[in-house]
């Protein structure tokens, strides 16, 4: 997943310690795939997740994780479907509509020869439009005000949420983002202009357990 800034406000690209743009790496945090190094492009809006931010969600996330079946909208750098596919998911879907992006994160997953994650390159809400398949863990980091994440939201529960699924989804941090009923905030985190919220879905008419304070 990655952190996607306004188009009115410059991107900032990782800079070698000379001051000169270079290439950013990615770094995998836990599991089997534990402190390998991937190459990040340099285009505009392409940034990782930040590993603190990546750490406690997924610390968050804890042992939902095994077995997961993975849907990471907007993935950007790929950075956090491939930390959930080296914590244990069972599969992933990676949906990126940069061509560039894509063919990165193809060639990171052959690099760290992971076969049971496919990326997709196609608009986000454009794929959401075909036939689902419920997943039971959603990223969506949809780009900074363009309002998509109520849209990308309620196109989820079109049938690619498993009942109990979980869903993580980042926006600038001035928006209060709107979700579907059933939907429980669980937890989330503030990082620069961004917030990450992380929802627990419970369909609507069953009963919902009393979420921890956030």
């Amino acid at each position: 997943m990655t952190r996607r800034r306004s188009p009115s406000r410059p991107s900032r690209t990782p800079r070698r310690k000379d001051g000169a743009r270079g290439q950013g790496q990615l770094r995998i945090i836990g599991g089997e795939y534990r402190r390998r190094r991937l190459p990040v492009l340099d285009l505009p809006g392409l940034r990782p997740t930040p590993d603190r931010v990546r750490e406690t969600l997924f610390n968050w996330l804890g042992p939902t994780l095994s077995g997961a079946r993975v849907l990471d909208l907007f993935a950007g750098t790929g950075a956090l479907g491939l930390e959930a596919l080296s914590r244990g998911a069972h599969d992933a879907t990676l949906v990126e509509l940069d061509g560039r992006a894509s063919r990165a994160l193809e060639g990171n997953l052959a690099t760290l020869g992971i076969t049971r994650a496919r990326v997709i390159n196609a608009d986000a809400m454009r794929f959401l439009a075909t036939d689902p398949t419920p997943h039971s863990l959603v990223f969506l980091d949809p780009p900074f005000r363009q309002d998509l994440a109520a849209a990308c939201c309620a196109a989820l529960e079109q049938g690619w949420l498993s009942d109990d699924a979980s869903i993580y989804l980042e926006t600038e941090s001035t928006l209060a983002p709107e979700v579907p009923a059933g939907w429980l905030l669980h937890r989330e985190v503030r990082a620069g202009d961004s917030t990450g919220r992380l929802y627990r879905r419970r369909p609507t008419g069953k009963d919902s357990p009393t979420e921890d304070a956030c």
